[in-house]
Formats: structure tokens, sequence, C-alpha cells
């Protein structure tokens, strides 16, 4: 079925179906993205892994969009947005079989490998996804528009930790405490088996939805979009002195990177931080549903005030300030409490993506593509800021490295959106 291609100069047909057809990307996103909270969990009782060892689920997964969101800027290139994002959901729909395979056999390393090209089919999707929802209207009120997909995908977000938990983490403490006080052996190995062929199944059938929604995309009449007719460079320049003529662009993938890395924190690492206070891992692996239920909050109050009421960069402002607020709140309390905050970060969070990307990529015009996939590479801070947490509280407080972790990078995120998103964007 052919495509319509949308372009600056070309009258826009509704974009009513378009945005439900992302809508339901975004869903897929959020799903697969937020499993890796309940995962750090499960891979550490399977694998009987340390917290550093069980944290390479989040670096597996997010340190592919620094490796592949270049390529698969060149991607879309040649195959256009809505091709792209078929591409990427078949590459996703590998990266989960191989994962369900080598969790199954219980190699870690293969597991990994999986996670690594989910994350790869992801970075294609998220490349091709967000520049096109940023751009499907007026660029100005693209931070709505994201933070509409963005309900979509924190709906699935806190769906998938209940799902994980129903399928996967049933009686999970009863059976650590069993395998705690066995010795090496048979028995203790076919246990383990046991427990980590429970996730087999459920990643089988998301292989095989994955693989129906491509064909669903294929079929559909989704349009498509150049995004250099769509986003005309601004500035007088800047097309002759290419992508590195674009500061706020650099200082926006930077953004990108810490609040990723802050969104990870409170979103996967939470667990882990509950697991500090003594809280046990049926509890704590629902804990992600709460940053999620916080994060979804966040776009509803978000997307109903911008752009009508306050712009996207002082929205992301505000958000930034809420995010240093509720890190003091969790290093001052403890327990429930200390974690109600935490998961409190996902309000902050919640609408800082929506109003980076489309600050970022502002203006870029044919660079838009190339922009696009340099902010994707910032997605890696998913994978180093945990690193960074996670080693970090071998040596101190857990609370103390959390705050140490996250509330500079809050401070930049400040600064981007009061100041660094117009470094050079003097004609926007």
């Amino acid at each position: 079925m052919s495509s319509t291609t949308y372009t600056a100069d070309a009258p826009r047909t509704s974009t009513l179906l378009p945005m439900m057809i992302i809508g339901v990307l975004f869903f897929i996103m959020g799903f697969f993205t937020w499993l890796n909270g309940p995962l750090i969990s499960f891979v550490k009782v399977a694998f009987t892994l340390d917290d550093i060892n069980a944290f390479l689920v989040p670096f597996a997964f997010y340190v592919s969009y620094f490796f592949l969101a270049l390529p698969a800027g060149a991607v879309l290139k040649r195959t256009g947005m809505k091709k792209g994002m078929v591409l990427g959901l078949f590459i996703m729909a590998l990266g989960a079989a191989v994962f369900g395979e080598f969790v199954r056999i219980r190699i870690y390393p293969g597991a990994l490998v999986g996670l690594f090209v989910i994350g790869a089919g992801l970075s294609l999707l998220q490349t091709a996804s967000n520049p096109y929802i940023s751009i499907l209207g007026p660029i100005e009120s693209a931070a709505q528009r994201i933070g509409l997909m963005g309900i979509c995908n924190k709906v699935a977000g806190a769906l998938a930790p209940l799902a994980f938990g129903a399928l996967v983490m049933t009686g999970i403490d009863s059976f650590l405490g069993q395998v705690t006080h066995m010795a090496d052996g048979p028995a203790r190995d076919a246990l383990l088996n046991d427990f980590a062929a429970r996730v087999f199944w459920p990643y089988m059938a998301l292989a095989g939805l994955l693989v129906v929604l491509a064909i669903w995309i294929v079929l559909s009449s989704l349009p498509e979009i150049k995004p250099s007719g769509a986003n005309n460079e601004r500035s007088i320049g800047h097309s002759k002195g290419g992508i590195f003529s674009f500061p706020h662009l650099w200082l926006g993938v930077l953004c990108l990177f810490l609040y990723v890395g802050v969104e990870v924190m409170a979103g996967d690492a939470i667990n882990t931080y509950g697991q500090g206070f003594g809280l046990p891992l049926q509890v704590t692996s629902h804990f992600t549903t709460y940053t999620m239920v916080s994060m979804l909050a966040g776009y509803l109050l978000g997307s109903t005030l911008i752009p009508r009421f306050i712009s996207q960069q002082s929205y992301l402002a505000v958000s930034a300030v809420l995010g240093v607020l509720f890190a003091f709140g969790a290093f001052v309390t403890h327990g429930y409490t200390s974690v109600a905050f935490v998961a409190a970060l996902g309000f902050a969070n919640a609408m800082m993506w929506p109003a980076i990307f489309p600050l970022a990529i502002k203006g870029l015009g044919s660079h838009t593509e190339t922009g696009s996939a340099l902010l994707i590479m910032g997605i890696v801070g998913g994978a180093l800021l945990p690193q960074a947490f996670v080693h970090l509280k071998q040596h101190i407080d857990f609370q103390l490295a959390f705050l140490i972790v996250i509330v500079p990078c809050y401070l930049y995120i400040l600064y981007y959106g009061l100041r660094g998103h117009n470094v050079g964007n003097h004609a926007a």
C-alpha cells in the first residue's frame, strides 16, 4: 500500500491515525523498557548474581543505543521512517527469542546478548518514532504530542512489572529461602532451572506479537514524513556548518544522557533501593509500577499544561527542581517513605523527554535524522548511571550513593531548560 509523504509545504491530513499507530509503538517500547526493573531481581536469583552483575541487565539493554543509534539514522535515510519502524520491530522479536532461550538454559552472557538485540531494535524504533511524532505537527507543541505518547509508554511500563510478577515472580521469597539453604548440587540446579524457565514462553509470546505488529505496520496507511521538509533550519549559516553548528543539539544530547540515567535510576534501581531497607523481593518487584504510575500522572498534567499555560522549556526547568527536592526527600527518610520519594521522581521525570527531544532537534532541517540518532545515543545514560550507583553503594551508604548520582544530573537539566536549549539558536 502506498504511503503519503509529509513535507513542510504539503497540506497535512488528519494526524489521528498516525498518532494511534505510533501510540501502539510507544506502548511496546514502554513494556520492554520497564521490564528491566523486575528483570534485575529475577536474574539475581535465577543466575545467583550479586548486584553489580545483576545490573548488567540495564547496561546491556541501554548500551546498544550508543553503538547502534547512528547506524539507525543511516538506515532510516535509506528506508524511510515507516520501514525503519518495521525493521526495528523484527529485530526486537529476534532479541526477545534469544533472551528467552538463553535464560531457559541459564547462560547469562547469552541472555545479555538477547537484551542487547532488543535494545538494538528499540534504538531503530526510537530513532524513527520520536522525530516522527515531534514533526507530525507544530514543533512548539511537540512536547504535548510526545507527552501523549508517553502516556501509552508509561501505561505499558506500569503493567509490565505486574504481568512479570504474576507470571514469573510469584513465591520468589520462599523460593529464594529454599535455594539459599540448599547445598550446591543437581537438586539445587534443577530448582534454579525450573525458575529460570518461567520467562521462556512469555518472551516467545512477545516475540510473536512483535512480528504480528510489524506486519500490521507494513499493511497500514501510516504516512511517510521527510524530516528535512518538516523541520527546516531556523538559523542562518547552520546548514553550511553541518551538525556541529547546532550547539543546542549537543547540549541536548548530554541533557538526554543524564535524564535517561535518572529515569532508569527511579524506574529500575528502585527495586534494589527498596531491598536496601530489607524489604522482601515479592514486594520490591512491583516498585517499578509505582514509578510508572507517578510518571503517568506527570504526563497527564504536563500534556494539559504544555504549551497552553507553560512552555516546554519552562516545564523542563520546573521538573528538574522537583527532581532535586524529591531526591533529598528520599535521602532524609527511610523505608517505604523513602521509596515513595524515589517513585515520585517519576512525576518529575515525566515530561523531560517530551521537552528535551523537540528542543534539541529544533531547526535541524536536513540534519534531523542525524540529530535524532545522536540524541538516541544519549540513552546510554541508562546503562552508565545505574552502574555508577551500584558500584558506589559498595563503598558508601546506598541512600547517599543514590543522592550523589542523581542530583548533579537534575541541576544540569535545570540549566538546559533555562538556557542551554537556546545556545547558538538565536533565530529560533
